[in-house]
């Protein structure tokens, strides 16, 4: 896997799991504060499964479906350590992260058409 493909699939994967979680009334009003709107929970949650979709999509790019659920069970199964840890000590910062965990996508993304 290359790097590019590896920062594309943790970002989308991280994510994807964040908006998931955002979803959920705890995790929302304990992030914001409030309890999300209905139609915000629909969007999260829909915007959660696409990128969960497009990361399994993306997995194996470089070398066919061979590995690819593979690499997308795993690269679901890191970030989804690293959003459980974020939850439990910093939950403040599980939307920033989510938001930077997109950028790092949109970069490996980026990366992945320049070369």
């Amino acid at each position: 896997m290359t790097p590019a493909i590896l920062a594309l699939n943790l970002g989308l994967s991280f994510a994807a799991l964040a908006a998931l979680c955002l979803s959920l009334n705890r995790h929302h009003a304990e992030i914001f504060g409030t309890k999300p709107s209905g139609r915000r929970v629909v969007l999260l949650r829909v915007l959660g499964w696409a990128g969960i979709a497009l990361g399994l999509l993306v997995a194996g790019e470089a070398e066919g479906w061979g590995f690819r659920p593979v690499r997308w069970v795993g690269a679901l199964s890191g970030a989804g350590v690293g959003l459980v840890l974020l939850l439990s000590y910093r939950p403040r910062l599980v939307a920033p992260a989510g938001a930077a965990a997109l950028g790092l996508a949109l970069a490996g993304g980026a990366l992945l058409h320049v070369t």
